[in-house]
């Protein structure tokens, strides 16, 4: 299982939300370059980089940032947030991002979403999946529907789809543990990838969910709040 810290970028800094509230925003850094390169010199080798600015607005407000990280680390970057066209995953690649992670446009415009799992690959896709009892959510997370997490998964993995980061926004910078029952029944019942995001305290967590089976887990508030420390993620890998 890839370990994988997140860095959510507001205003160009590094913050960290609850429950996907903007007005919970509480800044940990002002330069996501250095707050990467830690990451780094620790032994990680991925990265969760998510545009809170472009999620909000519904455009990319933060491309500066990622070729700033992409050009400057070995890291290998995952980007969402404010993805709407063909032309912005052409950016984002273009940028030095390796994956894009998509919610909103999976919602709304569905038929494109599979195209760009299409003409960029399967490998590149990760298929967002943030949801709140149950329910996706989209724009960054301002929005509801009555789609359910797992038939909204099992469409998508139909298609083709390898990947997907399952949030549970209630979870979200809380520091409660993860929604290990949910992420059980998505294991269970499809043969997707999947990346656990939302919640995550404790190195504990962290061995339950390679348990469960996740091909991932993203690391944020934990590891700014200090409850997890970069030496633990580093022995861990």
């Amino acid at each position: 299982m890839k370990i994988i810290p997140a860095i959510d970028l507001l205003n160009g800094k590094c913050v960290r939300l609850m429950q996907g509230d903007y007005g919970t925003s509480k800044t940990y850094s002002e330069n996501p370059l250095e707050m990467a390169r830690m990451f780094e010199d620790h032994g990680l080798t991925c990265l969760h980089l998510v545009d809170l600015d472009g999620a909000k607005n519904r455009k990319i407000e933060n491309l500066r940032t990622l070729e700033l990280l992409a050009s400057r680390t070995r890291l290998h970057i995952d980007f969402g947030g404010g993805i709407g066209s063909t032309e912005d995953v052409q950016k984002i690649f273009s940028s030095g991002a390796h994956k894009v992670t998509v919610g909103s446009v999976a919602v709304e415009k569905p038929v494109l979403f599979m195209e760009w799992m299409e003409l960029f690959g399967k490998e590149r896709i990760i298929l967002g999946a943030d949801c709140r009892k149950r329910k996706i959510a989209t724009n960054g997370w301002l929005r509801e529907s009555n789609l359910d997490v797992l038939a909204f998964i099992r469409k998508f993995e139909e298609q083709g789809l390898r990947y997907c980061m399952l949030t549970d926004i209630e979870k979200d910078g809380m520091l409660s543990g993860p929604s290990f029952d949910l992420y059980k029944e998505i294991l269970e019942q499809t043969a997707i990838s999947l990346i656990a995001s939302g919640g995550i305290a404790t190195v504990e967590d962290l061995v339950k969910l390679k348990e469960l089976g996740c091909t991932g887990a993203i690391v944020g508030k934990a590891l700014y709040e200090g409850t997890i420390n970069l030496k633990e993620l580093r022995d861990l890998c």
